[in-house]
């Protein structure tokens, strides 16, 4: 069971197949993690299915990348590899490669887009690899690498989009079949699709009758485009929070295998993502980046049908950097109910704020955070603007603590 893709300049045939995951697999024993398929009794009872996480957040890297970096370069040539390698990448690919290519002691250049995170940066250097920051994305950052491979003849590694990463990635696929035979539903997140096309070859080729569903960011759905036009299309600039696989065209390679093997396609909104994030963190014990949550998400927020007899979902990543995290915790909290920002106009009298202050205390609303400030133009003569951020017990909390303001006479209005 394969499809026959083509790589190199020469249009070399390449058969990735089952034996083509395990020859991968075989490469890889010893250089990359067998990470662990881990069960959850919490999410378990909220899905209603038996729910098991394959957890390649906790790769050496953070990620899965790894697996196709080290399978591509471990089946070059020493010509090949004399100058080094080059790719383009805004973080994962990037650390899976640079790792790679340090294991295998060869030179390696990673353009990144500016606006990569410093710690994705750092982390990508600590491997040894040379750094170059360039471009306001990652298109951008892919023309400077194509040149850098021409002018300093090195060999370019891609992404996603080659038959050597694909079956690097299939052995994630390898992996949940060995560690769980009798699996019904497989969920996979898509950026460009080297991972659930080597993941569902392997399943499909190995596993039992099983449904395998893909999932994407809404915001940059390109595998569901290209089922919807039959073809790989272009989608506009799209930023998500699932930033790993917010890629704007599903592979040429790739979707053939996903047309082939993956049953259904869903997507899922930035709220749910962060909210999934959020409730790995604490329920899961486990750190997880936006595209490693989406498929929890999917399930847990868009489509609890999707989960039918043993499920298991792919942690695809979890670099995570702190100042995101930061960020991902309160709005996982704003959608939770776990979190209200809200605008008082109050009188600006002495004892006002305390009289405010004791009422929220009354109904058990922690003050987080608060600003007070009587100089803007949008305040009537005499009042003062308070702005509160309040930690709250969920969505009937906040209804209560605003039905108590509005009781007392409180001019409160609820801020995004």
């Amino acid at each position: 069971m394969g499809l026959l893709l083509y790589r190199g300049a020469i249009k070399e045939a390449v058969m990735v197949d089952i034996e083509a995951i395990r020859s991968a697999a075989e490469l890889l024993r010893g250089r990359v993690r067998n990470t662990e398929l881990i069960s959850s009794h919490y999410f378990s009872e909220r899905i209603g299915s038996p729910l098991w996480f394959k957890c390649e957040n906790l790769q050496r890297t953070g990620s899965f990348k790894i697996r196709g970096a080290s399978n591509y370069l471990l089946r070059q040539s020493a010509d090949a590899l004399a100058a080094g390698v080059v790719t383009a990448s805004a973080g994962n690919h990037a650390q899976g490669l640079a790792c790679a290519a340090g294991q295998a002691g060869i030179a390696a250049t990673v353009v990144m887009p500016k606006t990569t995170p410093l710690a994705k940066v750092m982390a990508t250097k600590s491997y040894g690899a040379e750094v170059i920051l360039h471009g306001a994305g990652f298109d951008d950052a892919v023309v400077l690498a194509r040149q850098l491979e021409r002018e300093r003849e090195l060999l370019y590694v891609p992404a996603f989009d080659d038959p050597l990463i694909i079956a690097g990635q299939g052995t994630v696929g390898l992996e949940i079949i060995q560690q769980l035979p009798e699996i019904d539903t497989l969920l996979v997140p898509i950026g460009g699709g080297g991972l659930i096309a080597g993941v569902a070859l392997a399943a499909r080729s190995l596993g039992r009758k099983l449904r395998i569903i893909g999932v994407q960011a809404a915001a940059c759905a390109s595998a569901v485009a290209a089922r919807r036009e039959g073809q790989p299309v272009a989608l506009p600039s799209a930023k998500s929070l699932a930033d790993g696989i917010a890629v704007k065209r599903l592979g040429d390679q790739t979707f053939p295998l996903i047309e082939k093997y993956v049953d259904d396609l869903v997507t899922v909104e930035e709220e749910e993502i962060a909210q999934a994030i959020v409730s790995l963190l604490e329920m899961g014990k486990l750190v997880v980046e936006g595209a490693g949550a989406v498929c929890l998400a999917a399930l847990l927020f868009q489509q609890r049908t999707l989960a039918r007899g043993n499920t298991v979902c792919v942690l695809s990543g979890g670099n995570l950097d702190v100042q995101t995290m930061s960020r991902v915790i309160e709005r996982g909290m704003l959608g939770e109910g776990r979190f209200l920002k809200v605008r008082i106009d109050l009188p600006d009298i002495p004892g006002a704020l305390a009289e405010l202050a004791t009422l929220l205390a009354k109904i058990e609303a922690n003050i987080l955070h608060v600003s007070h400030d009587r100089r803007t133009v949008d305040v009537t003569l005499g009042h003062s603007e308070v702005r509160l951020e309040l930690e709250t017990r969920g969505p009937e909390h906040i209804a209560l603590v605003l039905a108590t303001l509005r009781e007392q006479n409180y001019a409160a209005a609820v801020e995004p």
